[in-house]
């Protein structure tokens, strides 16, 4: 007889998730899992609630109601200083880098809740993956490029050993050069082990990356499955492919 495959371990599991600013609701009862060892894309137009969900998740925003599950355990409500030591790390929209501290400086800000003696070595990964950032790690963040400053944004989160990485647009605003890039380093990240949530405008991309996608429209889940699936599903392609 043969023994019964354990299911898939949940990195993260959001359950109802409702958002509000005001009296406007931006999520509404959303609902979506990632699987450890997953590449899952959530996609979906500008003003879909993609930002505001990933706030949520990340504790930067309150939830009005519903669960948010990381490891199995219910984070909602939580700091998003404490997710952080708990391995949920986001690269934001619009990267958020300290503009008037070095690359160097940025990136260790990245391990500041860590207590190992590993970072260095971290450091060399990071600089591994982008050159262009140990080539002028002396340098401000601010005087940095568009696509140097994502570079250093993703760089300083991994800098902090995610267990759940988070990105928000990343190829944002980006010369399609640098998008190229930013999405070979994503899937690198992911093919070394790094469980990724990607929320991105560039649909195509996103699912061509993913293993599992979901679509978002004004606050809530209207599509979901294979990302392969979802990149030939006609009201994906007519909505966000431009097919």
């Amino acid at each position: 007889m043969t023994t019964p495959a354990h299911a898939p371990t949940l990195a993260l599991e959001v359950t109802g998730l409702e958002v509000a600013y005001g009296g406007i609701r931006a999520v509404k009862g959303v609902s979506f899992e990632v699987r450890d060892g997953e590449l899952v894309s959530l996609i979906g137009a500008n003003g879909a609630g993609k930002t505001t969900t990933l706030k949520a998740l990340t504790g930067l925003l309150a939830a009005g109601s519903g669960d948010i599950r990381l490891q199995g355990l219910s984070i909602r409500g939580q700091g998003a200083w404490d997710l952080a030591r708990q391995g949920l790390v986001m690269v934001p929209e619009g990267r958020g880098i300290f503009a008037r501290m070095t690359i160097t400086e940025n990136l260790l800000m990245g391990a500041f809740t860590r207590r190992d003696d590993e970072v260095d070595a971290d450091m060399d990964r990071v600089f591994g993956l982008f050159p262009r950032l140990k080539e002028r790690c002396g340098q401000l963040a601010g005087t940095l490029s568009g696509g140097e400053q994502q570079m250093l944004a993703i760089g300083r989160a991994l800098m902090a050993r995610p267990k759940l990485l988070l990105l928000d647009e990343p190829s944002m605003g980006l010369a399609p050069l640098m998008v190229d890039k930013i999405f070979e380093v994503v899937a690198d990240i992911h093919r070394q082990g790094v469980t990724v949530l990607l929320v991105e405008q560039n649909a195509r991309r996103a699912l061509q990356l993913a293993s599992r996608a979901y679509v978002m429209e004004s606050g809530e889940i209207t599509l979901s499955g294979a990302a392969a699936d979802l990149l030939d599903d006609p009201k994906v392609r007519q909505a966000y492919l431009g097919a």
